[in-house]
């Protein structure tokens, strides 16, 4: 189940700073690969075990002024109907502002989880000023600094008291999501899967009301597909239809086993494809890439070698993905698409022998080990794959904390060669006996 939690707020309230205190990764390396995810504006947070999405609704938002401010309230109102909890920021230094009052409004009307949160309280002064703050009838406030991070601590305890309980669901049939930008093909694409037969699409009742679970089987496949597809919201804005669909996207990523990402053949994996590659990966789940509209590429100037070779490059280090050419429209290759999300699925769950995994890998290790720090050498004796929902591998070692990240790939990359998880992550743990 995902838990999502919504910064709102109007404009310079310090929103993005929280967002990125709350998501910080100490991996930035990887994440800011090549500049490619330079526009985040949702990424994953851990609090105390816990983990949930944050979205920062700032990046959202229309330049013009007339649209301004209704593209922030319809984010409000989108953010209360999709969010777990909504964060309403606030300036301290302005205190109470008509589009603050606007906003508190919406929010005094729903059921949903509010937290007001007023920024920029960095000495005592401050602290006392944002008392003006409770006449917005909101309930509590939380004073933080979102530049030195003061009180986030005390404003997450609190969040995740209100977070949805884990459903550990029956992995009965595997759960496939299409997702991708607004207008990839999505639509088609179901409609193609499900064609003329409409007998055999049945939308399971009592699942999430947010998502359509599609029950198919045909062609020797049988699995549920979550639409998000058919799900618009009339939004006024034109920006927030972006904004609508990052939500849904969100729900139903962490509802699927395998992620099925739509791109345009025209326009090529595109910054917000990135960010949802990266929530995927995240969030553990099994990835097929699928470039639609293919039909429209003239075939000279672009071979496919060369196209995936672009996506890899910007998935990377993740780059062991399936990747499907195929055209909705012409209904080509689309079945392929599904057995490739089929073999990722089975890859996701698969299981090695212990045997069999010390037997090829040992060997491997010993002609290749890591390499010696300070003049102490990692001896690895063995290794076992952990029982989880994805792929994980312990190898126990004596100096665990000596091995670094190029030899974790190169483990990794071993462990994919020899023993196909073409779509899924691999998480490898190094420990001590």
């Amino acid at each position: 189940m995902s838990n999502i939690v919504a910064i709102v707020g109007r404009p310079n309230v310090g929103k993005s700073t929280l967002y990125n205190r709350l998501t910080e990764t100490r991996k930035a390396i990887v994440d800011d690969y090549s500049g490619v995810t330079r526009d985040r504006h949702y990424g994953t947070a851990e609090w105390t075990g816990r983990n949930f999405t944050v979205i920062d609704t700032g990046g959202y938002v229309a330049h013009s002024e007339d649209v301004f401010e209704a593209a922030i309230r319809e984010q409000v109102v989108i953010a209360i109907e999709e969010a777990t909890v909504i964060l309403f920021m606030l300036d301290v230094t302005t205190g109470i502002t008509d589009l603050d009052d606007d906003i508190a409004k919406l929010l005094r009307r729903s059921k949903k989880p509010v937290f007001v949160v007023v920024n920029k309280v960095d000495n005592n002064q401050r602290l006392s000023d944002a008392n003006v703050f409770y006449s917005l009838g909101l309930g509590d406030l939380y004073s933080i600094s979102s530049m030195t991070g003061s009180g986030t601590g005390e404003l997450l305890d609190e969040v995740i008291k209100h977070f949805e309980v884990e459903v550990e669901e029956d992995h009965t049939l595997p759960k496939y999501a299409i997702v991708g930008r607004p207008n990839v093909g999505k639509s088609s694409l179901i409609n193609a899967l499900i064609g003329k037969e409409r007998n055999i699409v049945t939308p399971i009742a009592g699942t999430t009301r947010d998502s359509i679970h599609i029950h198919y089987k045909q062609y020797g496949q049988e699995f549920m597909l979550i639409d998000t597809a058919g799900l618009r919201k009339k939004t006024k804005v034109k920006e927030n239809i972006e904004f609508y669909s990052v939500m849904r996207t969100i729900k139903a990523l962490e509802e699927a086993d395998v992620v099925i990402l739509m791109i345009d053949a025209t326009e090529g994996l595109e910054s917000q494809d990135v960010n949802i590659f990266h929530l995927a990966e995240k969030n553990k789940k099994g990835i097929v890439i699928l470039v639609n509209k293919w039909d429209l590429i003239e075939k000279d100037h672009k071979t496919t070698k060369a196209f995936e070779e672009q996506i890899r490059y910007k998935t990377a280090p993740f780059t062991d993905i399936p990747i499907v050419f195929t055209s909705v429209v012409e209904k080509q290759r689309i079945l392929k698409g599904i057995e490739e999300a089929a073999h990722v699925f089975e890859n996701k769950f698969k299981k090695i022998p212990t045997s069999k995994l010390n037997d090829i890998m040992l060997p491997i290790i010993e002609s290749y080990p890591p390499p010696a720090t300070k003049g102490k050498y990692v001896k690895i004796k063995y290794v076992t794959q952990i029982n989880a929902t994805s792929p994980m591998f312990a190898f126990f070692c004596n100096l665990p904390q000596y091995v670094k990240e190029p030899y974790k790939r190169f483990i990794e990359n071993k462990l994919r060669e020899n023993f196909d998880f073409s779509g899924v992550p691999i998480q490898i743990y190094f420990r001590q006996k």
